[in-house]
């Protein structure tokens, strides 16, 4: 059996939080990059990488491939550092929320190789999905090589319109959280109609773990499966009475992914 698919050089992960943190612990438990360098003041040692605290720290040249994973507030002064060391033909890979390939073409240079990701944190154990768009100067390889990149915390898919990057950012960005504050409520819901803090977390956890691999094994649309639960007049047809009334939960997700698509709009023009 083939092994998983290998970068050819090194890579420089600038940023290693949440995001870029998660990608890394893919890339190291699947064996898809080797020798990865690590820019970040805070990230204490990891065994087979080098971390630094400053760019200024790595000697020229710097590797081909660079990932861009700060804060989006922090790109302004991180770029003209690295304008000024970036390797000719060098791919830049930026996973920064709603800062776009113009953004980058004019602080880093307009032939300069970009490669705008959408990642999300599943991605630590595999089970995250990535949205790319290309910037123009992307060769066939460099887009090859960001798949390979993204692929090693999950799903990949490409987009050619940037412009929906933004709505990518709110439904799967951003989406992890709207999951893990629907356990909270669940469990919080339990514990008000008197189960036992411990079991209503067991419960929700679980059954929301639970649910979500089985929309992903399904061949079934999420509308079937839950109609597969739902018996006329039962406890779950009286649950969704509520979940799926005019102000409910279709609205209310709505609301959510309109204003964090507003946000990423906002961020792209600061």
């Amino acid at each position: 059996m083939a092994g998983p698919a290998r970068t050819s050089e090194s890579i420089l992960l600038i940023g290693c939080g949440k995001m870029g943190g998660a990608l890394l612990k893919g890339w190291l438990a699947g064996g898809s990059v080797k020798n990865p360098i690590v820019v970040d003041p805070v990230t204490p040692a990891i065994q087979g990488v080098a971390v630094v605290a400053d760019l200024a720290q790595i000697p020229d040249p710097l590797p081909q491939t660079i990932v861009l994973a700060v804060k989006p507030q922090l790109l302004d002064t991180v770029l003209p550092g690295l304008k000024a060391r970036l390797p000719k033909g060098a791919l830049v890979l930026s996973i920064a929320a709603g800062k776009t390939l113009a953004y980058f073409a004019d602080r880093l240079g307009a032939e300069v190789a970009l490669v705008r990701a959408m990642p999300n944190t599943p991605a630590a154990i595999g089970r995250g999905i990535t949205v790319c768009c290309a910037g123009p100067k992307a060769s066939a390889a460099q887009r090859t090589t960001a798949e390979t990149l993204l692929k090693a915390g999950g799903e990949v898919a490409w987009t050619a319109d940037e412009g929906l990057m933004h709505a990518v950012t709110a439904v799967s960005g951003s989406g992890p959280a709207y999951v893990f504050l629907l356990i909270e409520a669940m469990e919080a819901a339990g514990v008000a109609a008197g189960l036992p803090a411990d079991l209503a977390a067991k419960l929700a956890r679980a059954t929301v773990a639970g649910a979500g691999e089985l929309a992903a094994v399904s061949p079934d649309r999420p509308a079937k499966l839950r109609a597969d639960v739902t018996s006329p007049g039962g406890t779950t047809a009286a649950a969704l009475g509520v979940l799926m009334g005019p102000e409910g939960l279709q609205k209310l997700m709505e609301k959510a992914v309109q204003a964090a698509t507003r946000r990423s709009e906002e961020l792209a023009k600061g």
